[in-house]
């Protein structure tokens, strides 16, 4: 059974380049791009208005965002290999410093990250082939370093219950680390191509991955073991997402494709060509239980080379 998903509105020109990386809250968007500022979009009303404009954010640009499940912090990583802290409060976002530069150390320079359910953790790849973590309450404390066999780090990821770490690389190569015992538990087999985006589903029981390769695959972080493997996209597979309950990943590819898969049939039950040029991210929005009716159902955001924002809603019956 396929589902259907209606344009809801779509931000042209949010950026004047490439609209590398989204993240979200319940009630908001952020984006980052080639340009100096991160923009803030208000999700609760219906022409998605600017909430708010982190002006020179980033010098030459931001090519990732992330924000925790609280939505009270985000870190955003700029071309230039600064990674900035930001904290919401009071309903506006505020700088809160940054991750100490580790120097002129060649390839140092992080590239993916991603933050911990809580908050507290950030894990971040870096160029030259690791896999940091620092303890964003602790005076940004770096604790933990993972070594992964000098590969460039593409993508990056914690799973919800905080017992893995997971690191795509451009070799192909995916790492799966114990937080408990900083130790390597399985590199994955499958992807020769670099991966472009790793994800553990909200359960943490599954860990998609995808890259050039075209094909997201599907591993048991647990065992290691490859369980699925889901094709469909005609180019590289930059942004994977699940939805809240794990029912549903999204994919967007540089085809201009996104789609929506059932985990469970392992089938493909959405596609939309968001556009003629390729995608950059693709998120699920948070369920607002509180907002207008439109906004209880299933929504998402895509964004990429067109320089737009575009978000759908699940089509509903009645």
């Amino acid at each position: 059974m396929s589902k259907q998903y209606l344009s809801q509105h779509t931000i042209d020109d949010a950026h004047t380049t490439d609209v590398f990386s989204l993240a979200v809250t319940t009630s908001q968007i952020l984006s980052g791009s080639g340009e100096p500022s991160i923009k803030v979009h208000s999700t609760v009303e219906e022409d998605f208005p600017i909430a708010q404009v982190l002006k020179d954010a980033h010098r030459v640009g931001c090519h990732h965002i992330v924000t925790s499940t609280s939505g009270t912090r985000a870190v955003s990583v700029g071309f230039d290999g600064k990674v900035k802290v930001w904290r919401y409060e009071e309903g506006i976002w505020k700088e809160d410093g940054e991750i100490p530069n580790e120097g002129p150390r060649k390839g140092g320079h992080v590239w993916a990250v991603a933050l911990s359910s809580d908050g507290q953790y950030l894990a971040g790849t870096t160029q030259d082939g690791r896999a940091n973590v620092w303890d964003l309450d602790k005076g940004k404390e770096k604790i933990r370093e993972f070594e992964t066999k000098g590969s460039f780090g593409l993508s990056v990821d914690m799973s919800p219950d905080g017992r893995f770490i997971a690191s795509g690389h451009e070799s192909g190569n995916i790492y799966v680390f114990s937080t408990a015992t900083s130790r390597l538990l399985h590199s994955l087999p499958g992807l020769i191509k670099p991966v472009r985006s790793v994800k553990f589903s909200p359960g943490s029981t599954l860990l998609a991955a995808a890259g050039d390769g075209r094909v997201v695959s599907l591993y048991d972080p647990t065992s290691g073991e490859q369980v699925a493997n889901l094709s469909g996209h005609a180019a590289w597979i930059t942004s994977l997402d699940w939805s809240h309950t794990g029912q549903y990943l999204l994919s967007g590819s540089l085809d201009g494709k996104v789609k929506v898969w059932d985990i469970e049939r392992r089938t493909c039950v959405a596609t939309h060509s968001e556009s003629d040029k390729g995608l950059w991210c693709v998120k699920w929005l948070p369920k607002d239980t509180t907002a207008i009716s439109t906004h209880k159902a299933e929504r998402f955001a895509t964004s990429g080379s067109n320089r737009a924002i575009a978000i759908y809603r699940e089509a509903t019956g009645g």
